[in-house]
């Protein structure tokens, strides 16, 4: 297990105790293969692959477990154009989205120049940001070229 595993592992054991909840095998391995996923999941895709390693877990245990995640910090609901919650895993870094209208395909990125602009957006009108999300629809240069077909 890596630092940044122990880390998260250490966060959440911290919060389930708060909550006066128990740190279960069951929940061990949700975390695990959760913190390992690279893009966003669907609760369904997660319990799928949770199920792969340990058929004891059933779907509502993976329901309930990435509520809890998201209540500790540790996970993000997001939801794009096709109305499902995906989640992803969050990382140090705060990250928005691109997404293609044409293939679905979804680009995270970076700007600290959109994050000091929504951040002086709450200041100037007093308002006390706890999270954000920013989703841009558009067409990704692969489609735009003609490369991609068309799924929609």
């Amino acid at each position: 297990m890596g630092k940044y595993d122990a880390v998260v592992e250490h966060k959440f054991e911290m919060f389930l105790s708060r909550k006066k909840l128990r740190y279960t095998l069951q929940r061990k391995i949700i975390l695990q293969i959760f913190m390992k996923i690279v893009g966003h999941v669907t609760s369904e895709e997660l319990f799928l692959k949770v199920r792969s390693q340990d058929s004891s877990v059933g779907q509502v245990t993976v329901y309930r477990m990435l509520k809890l995640l998201c209540e500790a910090g540790l996970a993000e609901a997001v939801s794009f154009e096709d109305g499902l919650v995906r989640y992803e895993p969050v990382r140090e870094q705060h990250h928005d989205h691109l997404v293609c209208e044409r293939c679905g395909k979804k680009i995270e990125f970076t700007n600290d120049d959109i994050e000091k602009l929504q951040e002086a957006v709450c200041s100037e009108r007093g308002f006390l940001m706890t999270s954000h999300h920013m989703v841009l629809y558009g067409i990704c240069p692969e489609c735009d070229a003609g490369k991609t077909s068309s799924r929609r």
